[in-house]
Formats: C-alpha cells, sequence, structure tokens
C-alpha cells in the first residue's frame, strides 16, 4: 500500500468518524437540547434524559476518536485549526464540560431548582457545540486567513467574531436543527404518550426546515462564495510540501467536481431526500424510517462537505497557495500505516459492542418505568 492509498484512505476514515459522531452523539446531544421543549415536567425529562442514559459517554467517545485521529494523520491541519478557532474550540469544550454535569448531578438533590438549572447546563453543553461545529464547517467552505511564513510558522490573521459571518452562521443553524431533529426522531423510538407525539410534530416540520436550509447554503455557496481549486504542483506520493502547489479562487469552484463526474448530484440529493423523507415518516407515525432518514441526511450533508472540499482540509483565504489538503499536509507514511493497522483491529471490535450495548438496552421508556425504578435511573 503506497503513500498515496494511505493519503486516502485517512481521509475515508476520518469521515466516517465524523459520519459516526454525527449519528450517534448527535441524537443524545438533540435529546438534551429539546429537555425544556419537549418535557413538560420532571418525570418527562427523566424519561428524555434516561433514553440516553446508557449510551451518551460512549457516543462522545466518536468525537474524541475524531479529534485524536485528526491530530495523528494531519498535525498541520491539528495546528492550524487550533490557532484559528481557539476561542471557539474552548466555547465548545467549556459547553462540554456541562453534560457530564448535567447527567450525573442532576438527581443528587430532590428540588425542583436544583434540577431544573442543571437541565439548563444540559441544554446549554449540547446546544452550544452543535452550533459551533456547523459554524466552523461554514468557515473552512469560505477559507481561513492563514498563511507560513519563511520557517513555515502559522500566523493566523482572522478573530472569533469574523467567524461569526452570515454564511457560518446559516451552517451553524443548519448544524443545530439537524442535531435537534435527529434528537426527536430517536424519542420517536424511545417515548410513547405526549412525548412521542410532541417528538413527530417537532420532526415533522423541522426536517424539512432543515432541507431547505441545506438547499439554500448550496445555492448560497455556488453563486456567493469563492471556492478553491488545486492548479498545479501537487504530487499525490510526495513528501509533505505545503507550499509548493499553486491555488486559485474562483467562483463556483467547490462545485467543480460534480460537473465532472455527475453522480457525485446523488450525494446532496440524498441529504435533501433524507430530510423529506424524516419529517413525512414522522408525521404518520413510522418511526424507524424517521430516524433511519435522519442519520442518512446527517451522513450526507458531512459527505457532501468533505467531496465538495476535496482534497482541501483547510484552505487559506489570505494565501491560497498556503492551503492544507490531504495530500501535503499528512503525518509520515509509517504513522498512517500504523493507524490504519489499529483501526482495522479495534473498529469492528468497537462497533460490535456499541451495536450489543444498544441492542440489550432496547425498547421504550415510560413514566411509570421513571416512577418504578427512581431511585436507579438518573
Amino acid at each position: 500500500m503506497d503513500y498515496e492509498a494511505l493519503r486516502f484512505i485517512w481521509w475515508v476514515l476520518i469521515g466516517v468518524l465524523l459520519i459516526g459522531f454525527v449519528i450517534t452523539d448527535g441524537f443524545d446531544m438533540g435529546v438534551a437540547s429539546l429537555l425544556k421543549v419537549l418535557g413538560r415536567n420532571d418525570e418527562q425529562r427523566r424519561v428524555m434524559i434516561n433514553s440516553v442514559g446508557p449510551h451518551w459517554d460512549g457516543n462522545q467517545v466518536w468525537l474524541v476518536t475524531a479529534a485524536g485521529a485528526l491530530f495523528a494523520a494531519w498535525p498541520p491541519v491539528y495546528a492550524a485549526a487550533f490557532n484559528g478557532f481557539y476561542f471557539a474550540m474552548m466555547l465548545t469544550l467549556f459547553a462540554l464540560f456541562l453534560r457530564p454535569l448535567g447527567f450525573e448531578y442532576r438527581a443528587k438533590i430532590d428540588s425542583d431548582r436544583w434540577r431544573s438549572r442543571w437541565d439548563w447546563a444540559l441544554t446549554v453543553g449540547s446546544a452550544v457545540p452543535a452550533l459551533i461545529f456547523g459554524v466552523a464547517f461554514g468557515n473552512l467552505l469560505q477559507g481561513v486567513p492563514f498563511h507560513f511564513d519563511e520557517l513555515l510558522r502559522l500566523d493566523y490573521t482572522g478573530s472569533f467574531w469574523a467567524l461569526l459571518n452570515p454564511f457560518a452562521l446559516l451552517a451553524g443553524v443548519l448544524s443545530l436543527g439537524m442535531i435537534i431533529n435527529h434528537g426527536a426522531t430517536y424519542l420517536q423510538l424511545k417515548t410513547e404518550g405526549d412525548l412521542l407525539q410532541r417528538s413527530e410534530r417537532i420532526s415533522g416540520w423541522l426536517a424539512p426546515l432543515c432541507a431547505v436550509l441545506f438547499v439554500l447554503a448550496g445555492i448560497w455557496l455556488w453563486l456567493g462564495i469563492d471556492g478553491f481549486r488545486v492548479i498545479d504542483g501537487i504530487d499525490t506520493n510526495a513528501a509533505n510540501r505545503t507550499m509548493d502547489k499553486t491555488v486559485e479562487m474562483a467562483s463556483g469552484a467547490w462545485f467543480d467536481k460534480y460537473g465532472r463526474w455527475p453522480l457525485l448530484w446523488l450525494v446532496p440529493l440524498l441529504g435533501v431526500a433524507g430530510f423529506v423523507a424524516c419529517g413525512l415518516a414522522s408525521r404518520v407515525g413510522s418511526h424507524v424510517t424517521a430516524f433511519v432518514s435522519s442519520a442518512l441526511a446527517m451522513a450526507m450533508v458531512v459527505v457532501t462537505a468533505g467531496v465538495s472540499m476535496f482534497p482541501f482540509l483547510m484552505p487559506s483565504s489570505t494565501v491560497p497557495n498556503h492551503s492544507l489538503t490531504m495530500w501535503d499536509a499528512t503525518a509520515s507514511e509509517t504513522t498512517l500505516m500504523i493507524m490504519f493497522v489499529v483501526a482495522c483491529i479495534f473498529v469492528p471490535i468497537i462497533l460490535g459492542y456499541t451495536a450489543w450495548g444498544y441492542f440489550v438496552m432496547r425498547g421504550r421508556i415510560s413514566e411509570q418505568h421513571i416512577r418504578d425504578n427512581t431511585h436507579n435511573l438518573y
């Protein structure tokens, strides 16, 4: 297996890790974001919390694994991301701190005020990261203001507030919307009664809205934002030479691959179709279809972003030639090979015991179940 193949394999594998994160951690973040919207009393909120209680911490491992793989496979991208998105990442991290605290401490004191505050902590700790992840991708698609000096030291020239531009905020709203919708479809599988009906109603209108936002983002990207394309200088099997390529910014450049390979249009179309199918399935009470359609739509949103940006990982809006791509920002061939062997061994094991855990904890949770097991549950 040569260097070129390993680079491409790890581009695919990190994409898979991101998809695993948005699908698995996405539904428990979505459920927590809905705590104050769907839960009308403490028992209903406890039903929601315990629907994800056995899985939330395991789901979050997908994010940790993706971050670790990013550091190991693409060290310059990891460094550039922390340089440019430092305050956004710290905000995300501090928001994520609230999640384990909320799950563990909410039921420690029998006080409505105490529990309400931890409910808000869970909501904020889940909704804020979902929003920031979308904002980050929105900025990547526009290019990040960084460049390297003659000693390959990275210089970021942007600011935190510049990240909150209109297109990035649209991407953030789409990210938050599809996470909340995914949480609503999960609640359709795990709850009954009033909670089930409210989950169906929310997904029934939120899923089509996500489809509209996804299409609007695509049109805006096509007509209003310059994309990036490599003109020459890339050697896919050579050692990393970050600045030895020529990159141009041009209107519609992110859509070059769709014109070259029209079958790629199936990816965003499947995303739109997934959202529409999710909304329709929620309205007619087809809960498994709604959840699967939501997962498909979210996966296709991630794949659409990856395919559109390929081979760019972090394009530079100030000096396009210094953009980081999967061909010139990777770790060594030996590192990628070791990581590949480890992934081939442990990823199937992780998927196996994760599937077993979901199988064992299957079934719906009712308010009566909470009352009968009040001292054993969150």
